[in-house]
């Protein structure tokens, strides 16, 4: 599969994009257990030629993560347009517009999922950016804005016609919001349209191997994206390419490898912050992490876990942790 002179491989395994998430750090991580391509937080495009600090800083990547994609988002194209340049010239290697989140601070003020009320204007916006960047320019949306207004397949060719070199998919409209399961369906029926030349991408309730190889088999997508599966789990691409390598899920390593990772996750988001931020950081990735499910009167520890702002004391609070049968 390619995305313009990328060559990603077979069924490449992607990490999508997650605001307060994708810091350079996770995806490093994400990169060194198998993702193929890493995805930044969404950027907002007037904030970007505002040159506010935080969110330049979002602009940051490093040649470790390649092939890596900076995502925009805006409800403007001259502000769209001025921000795609901006993130031209950070150098990565695809840019990719949001209209996809479903958040009602960006979706309310007619960003991100709020495109799919104004379709007109997402297709401007989309092909002001394309014509603007010389980098290839992707798009992540979602099936429509609720069950009554489904239509990606058609807004799929519109998008295409655009210029656009890929195309993902979230399999649920922005009023199910990440309620109730991802639809495939109709990601599979953009995938089969015979008018459809570009790649497309499926995202949507992928947490696990043999999901992942049914995503694949069933609707024939060229590459799947990977969410909420990967917070606290970044070890899930390592699973999901074993099995579409070989047939045979991975066997489980012990409880203190997946520990470890957690710890590494720790260390790299202070040393990116400081030790306070960074914990407070990490705190959604421990707390959804499924790594300590299942062990009995976890409660407490979980909230002593979550409510530390020591790394000497949270990384002692991980070695009393005992799995069940331990």
């Amino acid at each position: 599969m390619k995305i313009g002179h990328i060559d990603l491989g077979e069924r490449p395994i992607f990490l999508a994009p997650m605001e307060d998430v994708t810091d350079p750090a996770f995806r490093l991580m994400c990169k060194k257990f198998g993702a193929d391509m890493v995805y930044t937080e969404f950027v907002s495009s007037d904030a970007l030629i505002r040159s506010i600090n935080k969110t330049t800083q979002k602009l940051t990547i490093c040649d470790e993560e390649r092939p890596v994609a900076i995502q925009i988002y805006g409800k403007e194209t001259e502000a769209m347009v001025e921000a795609a340049r901006i993130v031209e010239e950070a150098q990565p290697d695809i840019l990719d517009i949001n209209f996809g989140c479903p958040v009602k601070k960006v979706a309310g003020k007619g960003a991100g999922a709020g495109m799919l009320q104004n379709i007109p204007k997402m297709l401007e916006i989309t092909r002001a950016v394309v014509n603007a960047v010389k980098i290839p320019v992707t798009v992540k949306t979602r099936l429509g804005w609720d069950a009554d207004h489904k239509i990606i397949v058609d807004l799929a060719e519109q998008l295409q016609d655009c210029g656009i070199a890929a195309l993902a998919i979230h399999g649920r409209t922005r009023a199910q919001m990440y309620t109730g399961e991802a639809d495939w369906t109709l990601i599979g029926d953009v995938k089969n349209n015979p008018r459809m030349h570009i790649p497309v991408i499926g995202n949507g309730d992928i947490t696990t191997a043999t999901r992942a190889k049914e995503c694949f088999d069933r609707y024939g997508v060229d590459a799947i994206m990977i969410g909420r599966g990967s917070i606290g789990r970044p070890w899930i691409f390592r699973e999901i390419k074993h099995y579409l390598e070989t047939g045979n899920e991975l066997p489980a390593e012990s409880f203190g490898w997946y520990l470890n990772v957690l710890r590494e996750e720790v260390l790299s988001s202070v040393a990116r912050l400081d030790e306070r931020r960074g914990i407070i950081h990490i705190r959604r990735h421990l707390a959804a992490t499924p790594l300590f499910k299942g062990i009995p009167n976890f409660r407490e520890t979980r909230i002593a876990m979550l409510r530390t702002e020591s790394v000497e004391e949270l990384f002692r609070i991980f070695d009393r942790i005992k799995p069940e049968g331990e």
